[in-house]
């Protein structure tokens, strides 16, 4: 509920009408002291377009064949977990909107061993959809993939430390945009003058090829849902379209406070939380070159396979990622596999530098922390290519 600025917000696992009741009475008496609560307009309809399916409710499946499919992978840990979320918003707007979230999340982690040497590897199956998105081969693919990683990294070389230009892969995945950009264009961040990107709308912070998108909306995405956590409807936001800044991930108080729409981006892990400003579903979106193409472009660099995790610090904009699967690249072509990589640079810098965006797409998902609060995501980007970006590893 809110009065001018004051907001207060409460929040409890319940959904009987007179616990709810009580819950606003709460509320009410809380922002009441701040100042006299106005009338609610008419109440908004709760007709918001669903965006992802489920046609197998993870509820109705037996135990024993979620258990089945761990058993089936051995030598590896692996886990499954699944979360359904009944989640019902109203505020003294007369806002009240309802939304039901089902996320399934099948993840396979295996270790292999060389003489001293350990290795890992790691994949998952994540999405807002049903049980129907754990087919047997999805499954297969991904406990493949994981041993595959490990038993490469374990034989693979040193990654030798220096400035190289860089292929990433679109599967790589998107921990690029998500930690070199998307941190940095939340609008609480910026507000507060905390982010490299702060008083920058309206100016060319990438380079021309490069189309920053935030959408709530992708369907069956892991960060996908109706509504945000404020009952505003979930969007396709543009950040940075061509280059240029052009909005940040906001909530209702960020966006009111800085002018910009509202672009449905209030988050939080569960109903204990307040909502904060946070990505959803965060990309680069396709450009035009053939991904071979920018591979063979190269005469001597890196080729980025597969991300890992990454930090950034939103108010210089360095980041540091780690690099899980990776190659040398040699006269156009894949060469030998390298292990212990990480990719240095700026987010601004660097997203300024892009010079070649493939027309493919590749999607990771995760879970992002921020304030203490986890919030399921997922990142995407095509195959870009880096002309000269810090590589560690090995010093010669």
């Amino acid at each position: 509920m809110t009065s001018g600025e004051r907001t207060t917000y409460a929040n409890a696992n319940v959904a009987d009408v007179d616990d709810l009741m009580a819950l606003a009475g709460r509320a009410a008496r809380s922002v009441a002291e701040g100042g006299e609560l106005h009338e609610a307009d008419e109440p908004e309809p709760d007709n918001l377009p669903r965006h992802s399916t489920v046609a197998v409710d993870p509820r109705s499946v037996a135990v024993e064949r979620k258990v089945g499919l761990l058993r089936r992978i051995h030598q590896v840990t692996a886990t499954y977990g699944e979360s359904v979320q009944e989640v019902l918003i109203a505020n003294s707007d007369g806002l009240f909107r309802t939304d039901t979230r089902v996320r399934l999340n099948l993840a396979v982690h295996t270790v292999a061993k060389q003489g001293d040497v350990l290795e890992s590897g790691f994949e998952a199956i994540r999405g807002t959809a049903g049980f129907e998105m754990l087919t047997d081969e999805a499954v297969e693919h991904a406990a493949t993939d994981a041993a595959r990683r490990a038993v490469l990294n374990v034989g693979a070389e040193p990654a030798p430390a220096g400035t190289y230009t860089v292929v990433l892969s679109s599967e790589a995945g998107g921990t690029l945009i998500h930690e070199s950009v998307g941190h940095g264009l939340e609008a609480d961040l910026n507000l507060k003058g905390l982010s490299v990107y702060a008083g920058r709308i309206g100016q060319k912070v990438a380079s021309e090829l490069i189309t920053v998108i935030d959408d709530g909306t992708d369907p069956n995405k892991r960060g996908t849902a109706a509504m945000d956590d404020e009952g505003t409807a979930t969007n396709r936001t543009v950040l940075i379209e061509k280059g240029v800044l052009r909005t940040y991930l906001s909530d209702r108080k960020h966006a009111e406070k800085l002018g910009i729409e509202r672009s449905g981006n209030a988050r939080r892990e569960s109903f204990r939380y307040l909502p904060i400003c946070r990505m959803t579903n965060t990309m680069i979106a396709r450009g035009t070159s053939d991904p071979e193409e920018i591979l063979k472009s190269v005469k001597d660099g890196v080729f980025v396979k597969k991300m890992g995790g990454g930090q950034v610090d939103v108010v210089s904009g360095n980041f540091a990622f780690e690099i899980t699967e990776c190659y040398r690249i040699r006269d156009g072509k894949l060469a030998e596999p390298l292990r212990g990589a990480t990719l240095v640079g700026q987010g601004p810098k660097l997203m300024s530098e892009i010079d070649m965006v493939g027309n493919d797409l590749g999607y990771s998902t995760g879970t992002c922390g921020k304030d203490g609060q986890g919030a399921p995501v997922a990142d995407a980007q095509p195959t870009i290519r880096i002309p000269s970006v810090v590589v560690g590893g090995k010093l010669k």
